[in-house]
């Protein structure tokens, strides 16, 4: 083979591997900036109850599943609404509140446990001209092995959770959870499986 016709041939094999190397690192990104989504599992006993206490919540409307544009404003409006119900609702368990061991519901009178907040900032956010399908009511185990609930917002830059156990808004895989089912995207009534997925936790630099 001649001298040109050699680098020729090697131009075009690390062209190659160059794009295929480029394919893998850009379908790596994603899977780590979205959730492993899998199969369609149950409905919360919560989530079920709180329907059936809020039709009006819960009706199937017909819509594309949409990302936020996370944009500077949408950015603040999220951290905004998220403060704001961290700040305004008291941690109580359903079972100081209500003399029962599980209700999902708004935090009405002030007091509340995770899934409520969840409740409270997806409504808020939606009456905002949020889509519905980006916010995402999500079931995981927190650090210390307990069931949670937060709520997952899907952006084009990727998830992030609105958290009452933690002020900041992280990414999906910084939080230290390990994330168990949300509901689906396509339709709220329907909840798909996360794949039981362990995250890492960040921890806030000294000063933050």
């Amino acid at each position: 083979m001649a001298p040109s016709t050699t680098r020729v041939a090697v131009g075009l094999v690390a062209l190659i591997l160059s794009t295929f190397c480029g394919a893998s690192a850009a379908s790596a990104q994603a899977q780590l900036v979205y959730a492993p989504v899998g199969d369609v599992t149950s409905v919360p006993a919560g989530y079920v109850q709180f329907c059936r206490d809020n039709p009006q919540d819960c009706r199937e409307i017909a819509e594309d599943a949409r990302d936020v544009v996370l944009s500077a404003s949408a950015w603040r409006d999220m951290q905004l609404v998220n403060d704001r119900v961290n700040q305004s609702v008291e941690p109580v368990t359903d079972e100081d509140n209500y003399g029962v061991v599980e209700r999902w519901t708004y935090p009405d009178d002030g007091k509340g446990d995770c899934e409520d907040y969840v409740l409270l900032k997806r409504k808020m956010l939606i009456r905002a001209g949020w889509p519905r399908s980006a916010l995402l009511i999500t079931v995981v185990r927190d650090k210390k092995g307990d069931g949670h609930a937060v709520l997952m917002v899907k952006t084009d830059r990727g998830e992030f959770v609105l958290d009452n156990q933690e002020g900041r808004i992280l990414r999906w895989q910084e939080t230290g959870y390990r994330y168990v089912k949300r509901q689906s995207q396509f339709d709220q009534n329907l909840w798909v499986s996360l794949g039981d997925t362990q995250t890492t936790s960040v921890v806030a630099s000294q000063g933050n």
